[in-house]
């Protein structure tokens, strides 16, 4: 039997890019606003509200998703405040973009509750997990010639394994896993419907196996080790960090300019809706 895929022209993968990118930039603005809790060694804090590309990526293009939440984030938690890494900046991006594909491959039927919830905890999981990978190789490359500092390496495991943990328990949890199992049953059919494309069915199935989860990660560490290494070898592009850089000013004029996008984007997919149905009567 020949399964029909949901498919996407240049115009609907642009649409979703951009509605990614100004809700979930908005969403980051709002999370570097609330303080970090400690208790004892263990610190609480939101790392990010990433439920709103894993949603998006789950109902439609799992890719423009992806990239539209990286960029998101870049512009708006990064450019807009004032400061840019560089190339060092490209390690979040790959994995952020990687993570969000991935959980929006693994879903096959958006109404299976026991798929979207093992989707929203692996991709957010593998994220983690790369940026993990990323940070202890940094450190275990940079220390290998230094027999003084005898178990560094080993301590670095530890601390960010631990780390990777909390985080994934905490945040990855309360702030990815709970809300998008809440957002895509609701939002299935509707959502779609904007975009102008037939909503994802069982039917429609995703080629997408652990071997293809397992090799992104190792591409996204691979990737993101480099872009880290050409950074701190001194190798970098536009690194710089305005005197206003992270000032109530600027965190309110992103603020006011990823919510703008935001209300700009949802008007533009209404009218597309509109313009959709208008050309079926």
């Amino acid at each position: 039997m020949n399964l029909q895929k949901q498919k996407f022209n240049s115009s609907q993968k642009l649409m979703v890019f951009v509605l990614t990118m100004s809700l979930y930039g908005l969403a980051t603005m709002f999370s570097e606003l609330i303080p970090k809790v400690h208790v004892g060694i263990v610190e609480f804090s939101v790392e990010y509200f990433l439920f709103i590309p894993l949603t998006i990526a789950m109902l439609l293009d799992p890719l423009s998703a992806g990239l539209g939440a990286a960029t998101g984030e870049l512009i708006f938690s990064e450019i807009m405040l004032g400061q840019f890494g560089g190339i060092g900046e490209l390690e979040k991006f790959t994995t952020v973009t990687l993570g969000v594909f991935i959980a929006g491959m693994m879903v096959k039927d958006p109404r299976n509750k026991t798929q979207v919830g093992l989707a929203a905890i692996v991709g957010t999981g593998a994220q983690l997990f790369m940026g993990t990978m990323v940070d202890i190789l940094k450190v275990v490359f940079a220390v290998e010639d230094f027999e003084a500092v005898a178990g560094l390496p080993e301590s670095v495991w530890a601390t960010e394994f631990f780390a990777f943990f909390n985080d994934l328990l905490f945040s990855g949890i309360l702030f990815c896993l709970i809300p998008t199992l809440i957002l895509v049953p609701r939002l299935y059919g509707k959502i779609e419907a904007l975009i102008g494309v037939q909503p994802r069915v069982a039917g429609m199935e995703v080629d997408f196996s652990l071997g293809k989860i397992l090799l992104l990660a190792l591409v996204g560490i691979a990737l993101g080790f480099g872009f880290e290494y050409l950074a701190e070898s001194g190798f970098s592009i536009i690194d710089w960090e305005a005197d206003w850089a992270e000032s109530q000013l600027s965190i309110i004029i992103s603020l006011t300019v990823a919510a703008v996008l935001s209300l700009l984007t949802l008007l533009w997919l209404k009218k597309n809706k509109e313009k959709s149905i208008n050309s079926y009567e």
